[in-house]
């Protein structure tokens, strides 16, 4: 008769239809905030922009929270950035993983932070606020970005310094990668802003448009639907506050089905 298996040996079984990979590095940036990246499934195809349902078998049972893909189209394996929320069913969990675990993913992604969703333009604004800046981190690594436009302006706003690092690492990448470097020429900017410590710029995004500083900041005009194109991916307030912004500006939401100045993404994680 066989002896019955010991608890501590059940490992769950992986939910049938998803990919399950493998985490290749974890890099923790505050105690708030962590990336990490994992293998991609040769068959797994999305636009720089777009988001995934990742998850962890939590108990005998996966969990799943939409994720913006940080990683371009191109790249050969998924980078993901993500906030630590000590009590999030799938946070708590994700931000203890290390490199070697298994991390799941459905298979269909989805998003209206693509480029197709904009109608043509001249000067893309990519609005984040903390985690939001993930599908940007795809979009400003992806060739097509620049051949699309001639000014790329990347704000993030965070409440401590120590949360732009993401940020500056990404944009000092950009400028140094052996071939986006040259794509990417001048055309990309960074407008960093913080909420709760002093710095060079500092405050709400939507405060700083709306009293014109982030415009003077940069040197640019206010917004114009006739050449402006705008993402905004972040808190919710942020977002319904850079909307109506845009919008008394002239600029129209857009979709993947009928592209416009502006699309919003409105996918959270807990």
């Amino acid at each position: 008769m066989n002896a019955p298996a010991k608890t501590e040996d059940f490992v769950p079984a992986i939910p049938a239809g998803v990919f399950a990979e493998t985490v290749t590095s974890v890099r923790h940036y505050t105690d708030r905030l962590f990336s990490f990246r994992m293998t991609r499934p040769e068959s797994f195809r999305f636009r720089s922009g777009e988001f995934a349902m990742i998850g962890l078998m939590v108990g005998e049972k996966p969990v799943y929270r939409a994720y913006s893909i940080a990683s371009p189209s191109w790249d050969e394996e998924l980078e993901f950035f993500s906030i630590k929320v000590p009590d999030g069913p799938l946070t708590s969990h994700l931000q203890q993983i290390q490199p070697g675990d298994t991390v799941l993913m459905r298979k269909k992604p989805t998003g209206t932070l693509v480029l197709d969703a904009l109608t043509p333009g001249r000067r893309l604004y990519m609005f984040s606020t903390g985690t939001g800046i993930a599908p940007f981190a795809s979009l400003m690594r992806d060739p097509e970005t620049y051949e699309k436009f001639d000014e790329v302006i990347l704000t993030h706003t965070c409440r401590e310094v120590a949360e732009l690092q993401y940020g500056f690492d990404l944009v000092e990448e950009v400028r140094n990668h052996e071939f986006l470097a040259e794509v990417v020429g001048n055309k990309l900017r960074h407008y960093a802003t913080v909420t709760r410590e002093d710095y060079a710029q500092q405050g709400r995004i939507t405060d700083l448009i709306r009293n014109g500083k982030m415009f003077a900041d940069l040197g640019v005009p206010h917004f114009d639907p006739a050449v402006d194109r705008g993402m905004i991916c972040g808190s919710s307030a942020m977002l319904k506050e850079t909307k109506a912004l845009l919008e008394e500006a002239g600029l129209v939401e857009g979709s993947n089905n009928k592209p416009g100045e502006f699309v919003i993404e409105r996918a959270f994680v807990d």
